[in-house]
């Protein structure tokens, strides 16, 4: 059974740099603030191949996100992220432009960290 997708609509606060792990894993952390009553800046994060998508994205920039949650232990912490999988930008009257239509991962692809 595929796990829940969710999806977020917001505008990109910050992009940070791609970050790898001596395993050769590869993740990079964006910051959405989202549209909401009570916007919150929400951070999320792209691994492996999917890192590619924020190439096609700047801060300011108003997209959807399309997203799983991730859950592992480490050390006996436990750690949640919001992986994204799929960000489309959206223009002034909210039609989407898709830079990914790929599936999300599967739910027990392991975060090796």
């Amino acid at each position: 059974m595929a796990g829940t997708t969710y999806e977020m609509i917001g505008k990109i606060k910050a992009v940070f740099d791609p970050m790898t792990f001596a395993s050769g894993f590869t993740k990079r952390e964006f910051v959405l603030t989202m549209e909401d009553d009570y916007p919150q800046d929400i951070k999320f994060v792209c691994v492996k191949e999917k890192c590619g998508l924020l190439d096609h994205v700047a801060v300011g920039e108003r997209v959807k996100v399309d997203f799983r949650i991730r859950g592992n232990e480490y050390k006996e912490r436990y750690y949640v992220d919001l992986q994204a999988f799929k960000i489309d930008k959206l223009d002034t009257d909210g039609a989407s432009v898709s830079y990914d239509e790929a599936e999300p991962p599967p739910p027990d692809d392991p975060t090796p960290f």
